[in-house]
């Protein structure tokens, strides 16, 4: 089964931290990430772009209406996401503590949350972020 992870954090947790505070927190990401990947079960895996550069797009009137910014009010926000590929729940909530956000980041509010997906489609080879 897949499962969806999303990796939350509280904005103004974070930007209450110091920078350096900050920094030495994300360079912790990376290695814990790779041991993610290296699993072999990880099919995506991205951090996410700041919140005022995101879009929203709601159906009205037959089509969609765009504006900008998420609007679905919540304290936190999603800063990164992941899909892995377990055979059981066991197996997935092991891997998903492995994700930066389930050890690291208490201080900024870091969290994360592992949903189970009916459907999967996609071409994974062919996705790429620049």
């Amino acid at each position: 089964m897949k499962y969806l992870g999303l990796a939350y954090y509280i904005p103004e947790k974070f930007a209450a931290m110091s920078p350096a505070d900050v920094q030495a927190l994300v360079s912790q990401c990376p290695p814990l990430d790779e041991k993610m990947r290296a699993t072999g079960k990880v099919l995506v895996s991205a951090s996410l772009g700041e919140s005022k550069d995101w879009m929203t797009l709601r159906p009205r009137a037959g089509k969609p209406q765009i504006s900008d910014g998420p609007y679905i009010e919540s304290k936190e926000l999603v800063g990164g996401l992941f899909i892995i590929d377990a055979a059981t729940r066991e197996e997935a909530l092991s891997l998903a503590a492995m994700h930066p956000a389930a050890t690291l980041g208490e201080e900024g509010g870091w969290g994360v949350e592992l949903i189970p997906m009916d459907f999967f489609l996609g071409n994974l080879t062919a996705l790429s972020v620049d």
